[in-house]
């Protein structure tokens, strides 16, 4: 298929985001930064700069503060040593001439004592969300954690607002705000796992909304907000009996209203990570409330992105595992040459193998 040929490499605008191209690097995460600091490498530079044809890269989760730590050896976007090192990763991304937002994470409830100094996690209640926790001596089943007081809200959007603050300095084109998977922002939105009676409770969108309303205050028009309406048991390994993620009625009919309520906010994109098997009707019931513009995420190939942005359902398409094993992407999906499979073993550990060796395509 020929550039003419396929609108995944069109040029879209996103807000205050300028894309030559359709083709959307999700955020993935890959334990690359195994230093005391959580400071990106240069591994992380080569590693992005690499994939820069993207017409947009997502950055991987970066943490927002010390007490968002949930997994091991991901970078952090709360120190100045931070905010320099991912200023070289920019600066080669942008040197290339590519784009790069960052992802602001926060683990909440799905952290455990060994991330935080052994003090318990905090989530919207103090119920347990059945997860595993990747330690530094492997999984270990989350714990019952501490409900946050009005106090560690108001905390917590101040340091996302910080964040976004340092995303700007270490030269990011926008931030993305994580409230998809099984994370804070998502806890507070799971009528399961928040039992709150005051207004965070009564109101469960309020915190994602109050933290929606201090990133754009730092950026404007150049924020994206993830979502996954439709996670569930079978996009996480070993879930205990009661899981609380379940994408039936009651979640998504509240998810509508989160969507509707984001409409509302100048937000750049939404990027909206549909069930397991590609449902283009799934992505279509968002587009119906969402008047911005949509990423479509979850399992979608070349033929699937193009078609699903050629009915007008989504804007662009992102990709996580295709971009593991395939810097160049874009011109795979340009020239039609198959893409490669990434080694799953190297995902999350290997330093540079599996991460910034994998070939361009010959053809």
């Amino acid at each position: 298929m020929t550039q003419q040929g396929t609108p995944l490499l069109r040029p879209v605008r996103l807000g205050g985001l300028r894309l030559p191209n359709r083709v959307v690097m999700a955020p993935v995460t890959r334990c690359r930064a195994t230093n005391a600091d959580l400071v990106p490498t240069d591994l992380h530079a080569a590693y992005y700069g690499q994939r820069a044809t993207a017409g947009l890269i997502v950055a991987e989760g970066a943490w927002v503060s010390e007490r968002a730590i949930g997994y091991p050896h991901v970078p952090g976007l709360y120190g100045e040593r931070q905010v320099a090192a991912w200023s070289r990763v920019t600066g080669l991304v942008h040197a290339l001439g590519g784009r790069i937002v960052a992802q602001l994470w926060h683990t909440g409830a799905n952290s455990h004592p060994d991330h935080l100094g052994g003090a318990l996690p905090a989530g919207p209640s103090a119920i347990d969300p059945g997860e595993l926790s990747p330690t530094a001596a492997g999984y270990k089943e989350t714990v019952t954690p501490r409900e946050m007081s009005v106090a560690d809200i108001e905390r917590t959007i101040e340091e996302y607002a910080a964040a976004a603050a340092n995303a700007r300095r270490a030269g990011f084109d926008g931030v993305e705000i994580a409230a998809n998977g099984t994370y804070l922002i998502a806890q507070f939105l799971n009528p399961r796992l928040n039992r709150r009676t005051d207004a965070y409770g009564t109101s469960r969108d309020r915190l994602l909304l109050e933290i929606v309303d201090a990133v754009t205050a730092v950026w404007g028009s150049c924020v994206g907000v993830r979502l996954s309406p439709y996670w569930n048991a079978r996009d996480r390994p070993g879930p205990r009996e009661g899981y609380p993620y379940a994408a039936d009625d009651r979640t998504l009919a509240e998810y509508d209203a989160v969507v509707a309520a984001l409409d509302e906010r100048p937000v750049a994109y939404l990027h909206l990570r549909g069930p397991a098997d590609v449902d283009f009707d799934a992505i279509a019931r968002y587009r119906k409330l969402f008047g911005g513009p949509l990423i479509a995420n979850n399992g979608f190939s070349r033929s699937t992105g193009a078609a699903v942005v050629e009915a007008g359902l989504a804007d662009a398409v992102s990709f996580a595992r295709l971009f593991i094993a395939n810097p160049d992407l874009v011109s795979r999906f340009a020239f039609g040459h198959a893409p490669a499979v990434s080694d799953r073993g190297t995902h999350y550990s290997g330093g540079a193998r599996g991460y910034v060796d994998y070939p361009i395509s010959s053809g």
